[in-house]
């Protein structure tokens, strides 16, 4: 088996191998940022699941999705906004107050704009290459909680 890949490296491998151009994060819109954002927070959820727990598929996917849904990602941000920085915060605010065109299914708008924020966040934060802040922020929701 080939050797261990980290997120990072998994990123710069993609943007290696297309040949891609970086992007400023900050000149992102804040809805592209929270396209990531959720892409790689479900990344991270998954990768969590599968390697600190001996569980099921099934088991497995209820936990990611009991994480992955506007209701608790919203409760999420709601606890790691106060330990947002100056910047993420900004985002945050930006992802938060986007015009969104669609809503959960199982969550209100309130909740839904919320988990927009933090995916947001998220997003620019893997643009900017900052994965250790991504997971430092949600091991602290996902354990403090």
């Amino acid at each position: 088996m080939g050797e261990a890949v980290r997120t990072e490296d998994l990123i710069n491998s993609v943007v290696q191998t297309f040949s891609l151009k970086e992007k400023d994060p900050s000149q992102q819109a804040p809805l592209v940022l929270a396209y990531l954002g959720d892409n790689i927070y479900e990344l991270v959820n998954r990768t969590e699941a599968v390697l600190s727990h001996d569980l099921t598929v099934q088991k497995l996917h209820r936990l990611c999705s009991s994480r992955a849904n506007a209701a608790s990602q919203a409760a999420y941000a709601r606890f790691l906004e106060p330990r947002f920085t100056e910047e993420e915060h900004a985002v945050f605010l930006r992802g938060r107050n986007a015009t969104v065109y669609t809503k959960a299914k199982n969550a209100g708008i309130l909740e839904y704009h919320l988990a927009t924020g933090l995916e947001a966040v998220i997003g620019y934060l893997a643009l900017s290459g900052s994965y250790g802040r991504i997971t430092e922020l949600l091991r602290l929701a996902w354990t403090e909680m």
